[in-house]
């Protein structure tokens, strides 16, 4: 029994970093939590090599846990395939998960925390996340997510207006090409790269999508309906 009880105070140490990365996550789960739901309006931009689409006015809807909706008033929205899936709720929301601290970086000029999250259930749709956390806000001003199915996405987070319920003003979420499905009946104009070298065009790509949000309504009630 002492054995037990020495070689359990050997390891209180080192586990304490790591009960105290769980605790800033719950901190900053509790202040996404403000928001059951809300209706969003903005602007969508998307930069990727081989689509050209005007700047969309976009209508957005949430609905806690893990509800997101985001329709171009007048066209289609080129959005890439799983990331309307991707948001805080479905990283801060895992129960069954390791999180260790992986040091501090500036975001924004902003220092953060990096957490690296990872998933103990192969169930998960997210394989792994890395979290960079303004801890004096506790917001998330950067995260990369690895999925199983849609590739990796990186979303920089920029708050003002609305960061008291953890709700950027505006998102840019960067993802590789290769893993981007058009939706159906969709033509685009391609550029075929044909004055860049070979090693330039089989590289992969980067495609970017900003979404600069106008207004928020916040906890009105979104039916789920919406989402059918």
């Amino acid at each position: 029994m002492k054995k037990l009880l020495v070689f359990a105070a050997f390891l209180l140490p080192s586990l304490l970093p790591a009960q105290d990365v769980k605790q800033l996550l719950q901190k900053v789960k509790d202040k996404y939590d403000q928001v059951n739901d809300y209706t969003a309006e903005g602007k969508l931009k998307t930069n990727v090599l081989f689509i050209k689409a005007p700047v969309a006015t976009v209508k957005i809807w949430y609905k806690k846990p893990d509800k997101l909706k985001i329709k171009n008033e007048k066209g289609v929205s080129f959005i890439p395939k799983g990331s309307v899936n991707i948001n805080m709720n479905n990283v801060l929301g895992l129960n069954n998960y390791e999180a260790i601290l992986s040091g501090t970086e500036k975001v924004g000029g902003t220092d953060c925390k990096v957490i690296k999250i990872f998933p103990l259930s192969d169930e998960e749709n997210i394989s792994r996340a890395t979290l960079y956390v303004d801890e004096q806000q506790l917001l998330v001003k950067r995260s990369v997510i690895s999925t199983r199915e849609n590739g990796t996405y990186e979303l920089l987070m920029y708050y003002k207006q609305y960061a008291a319920y953890g709700l950027p003003d505006k998102v840019e979420l960067t993802f590789n090409t290769r893993d981007y499905k058009l939706p159906k009946g969709i033509s685009i104009d391609y550029d075929n790269g044909a004055d860049k070298d070979k090693k330039e065009k089989t590289a992969p790509k980067k495609g970017k999508v900003e979404i600069q949000y106008t207004k928020y309504s916040i906890n009105k009630g979104v039916p789920d309906s919406v989402f059918n």
